[in-house]
């Protein structure tokens, strides 16, 4: 089928002080996979808002052409009407009710304003069926992975009959597995009739998956690649996202290594609802000055939880082990007493634990640090100005003012804010976690080469991600952790993917 589900047409979208969308036109033809590229801040989620009625007609200027009809979305309730269906990055489930009540939330079947459960179970049985997920109905919300809590938001998508299904990085959380069997998915509700429209930062799945791309800069549609026609890879899709080619994914750098600077011994971690139960066993490590040390796991691994344990014991219950800088014994038994150490933690989860969505930029950056602008027990506002302006400007944080809220900011200038507040603390030691997770490869560019700025400043940097790559591109060592157990230290002149892959298997060192 080639025939034209959704054209847009020269969709300008402002908000204060930026123009987010500038004459944009976007056509999606009828059962195909189209997915949008571009870099954090050029406007996808945007498109996208403006399309499902999030940005509602008459706040942007432009035509939308839906099934061959001009429409004017009032608010999401009226594209969903229409089949058109949105599923944000950040997952719109309630944890405390089952999958069914998520299922059918907004979307009730009430006669005479009783809602028969009976049959929604059974309807939420077929939607389970229909998107491979084999779980009890009634399970709790909170009781599933992220991966499966993916596939009720499709399933909850498919009970209110879509036609045209949006998703917003719906791989950005989901281990491996999780994120081929998502792909498969989508492939089925291709065959099925269903148009999806995806944003992902993942460009090998981009690649794998696709049928059409369209890449967005600056707000800009630059041009729509079809995958039929060949030569459409990831450098073809970079060099549409950034405007050149990116012939190195990975800053260059030659480390200048001092002495051991962080020293983990024999740390040993149970888990916190269960005092049996060992996450991190045993364990030891070192960063030196001026070094930038790796850690990869599989999910499950117990890679956060190390992090988070030694930063203050932010999670679970220390059994064992020391904790030592620059050669001498350090008690952080809080992350006030971290922070007072040199350490920082820049947590995996940005928008959760990592900020706090309602407060500025200037407010964000300065929130870890407030004794550094503080007079008089009182904040001092031009200080906290001058701080949040230095690092706006060193960083490149993309925003007009610092008083712009956090909250506007795309995933890549939010993740700046992150490492900027911590970086305000002049630490000695940081701990990244998942530094580049949800970001562009523009983007991520940029965080590689203020991470080896930090490590050029005699900082020692341990850097927890996902993608192999990634530690191999920046890394001066990786540490592999399989099931709470160090299992090697692999200094990067020996490190490759299938190497560190069969020691993040293994579950005993040596």
């Amino acid at each position: 089928m080639t025939d034209t589900i959704l054209a847009m047409r020269d969709i300008t979208k402002e908000f204060p002080g930026v123009r987010a969308l500038s004459d944009v036109n976007f056509d999606v033809r009828r059962g195909e996979i189209h997915s949008i590229c571009g870099e954090n801040g050029a406007g996808k989620s945007t498109l996208m808002k403006v399309l499902s009625g999030v940005h509602p007609h008459g706040t942007y200027s432009g035509q939308i052409f839906y099934e061959g009809e001009e429409v004017e979305f009032g608010n999401i309730r009226d594209s969903e009407r229409a089949g058109i269906v949105i599923i944000h990055q950040e997952l719109a489930l309630i944890p405390l009710l089952s999958i069914t009540e998520n299922l059918f939330i907004g979307n009730e079947d009430a006669k005479r304003g009783v809602i028969d459960w009976l049959d929604a179970r059974k309807r939420a049985v077929e939607l389970l069926e229909r998107v491979g997920l084999n779980e009890d109905p009634d399970t709790i919300i909170r009781d599933i992975g992220i991966g499966k809590q993916q596939l009720v938001e499709i399933a909850k998508a498919l009970a209110k009959d879509v036609k045209l299904l949006i998703l917003d990085e719906p791989t950005a959380a989901l281990n491996e597995g999780d994120s081929q069997n998502l792909l498969r998915l989508l492939g089925g509700l291709r065959d099925r009739g269903i148009t999806c429209i995806m944003i992902s930062h993942k460009l090998n799945e981009i690649e794998q998956i696709s049928d059409a791309i369209t890449i967005i800069r600056d707000g800009r549609t630059i041009e729509t690649l079809q995958v039929s026609d060949g030569g459409v890879d990831e450098d073809r899709i970079i060099r549409g996202m950034v405007g050149r080619d990116l012939d190195h994914r990975y800053p260059p750098h030659e480390p200048t290594l001092g002495e051991v600077l962080l020293e983990i011994r024999d740390w040993t971690v149970m888990h916190p609802a269960d005092p049996h139960r060992v996450v991190v066993d045993r364990a030891n490590l070192t960063v030196r000055r001026g070094e930038i040390v790796g850690l990869a796991g599989l999910m499950g691994a117990g890679r956060t939880e190390l992090a988070r344990s030694v930063f203050g014991q932010s999670w679970g219950t220390k059994r064992s082990g020391t904790l030592l800088k620059d050669g001498k014994e350090i008690h952080a038994k809080s992350v006030g007493q971290a922070i007072d150490a040199g350490l920082a933690y820049v947590t995996e989860d940005r928008k959760a634990l990592g900020l706090n969505l309602l407060d500025s930029i200037k407010v964000s950056i300065t929130s870890a640090g407030l004794r550094k602008i503080r007079k008089r027990g009182a904040v001092d506002e031009n200080l906290e100005v001058l701080a949040a302006e230095k690092f706006r400007a060193s960083l490149n944080i993309k925003t007009p003012d610092v008083e712009e809220g956090v909250s506007r900011l795309s995933g890549g200038n939010q993740q700046k804010v992150v490492l900027a507040k911590w970086m305000f603390t002049e630490p000695d030691v940081l701990i990244l976690d998942e530094p580049t997770r949800g970001i562009d490869v523009g983007a991520k560019y940029e965080i590689y080469e203020i991470i080896n700025q930090l490590a050029d400043s005699g900082r020692g940097v341990l850097v927890i991600s996902s993608e192999l790559p990634e530690l191999l591109g920046i890394c001066d060592r990786i540490y592999t952790l399989s099931a709470g157990v160090i299992t090697a230290d692999v200094p990067r002149e020996q490190a490759d993917q299938e190497l560190l892959m069969r020691y993040m298997t293994q579950r005993k060192a040596g």
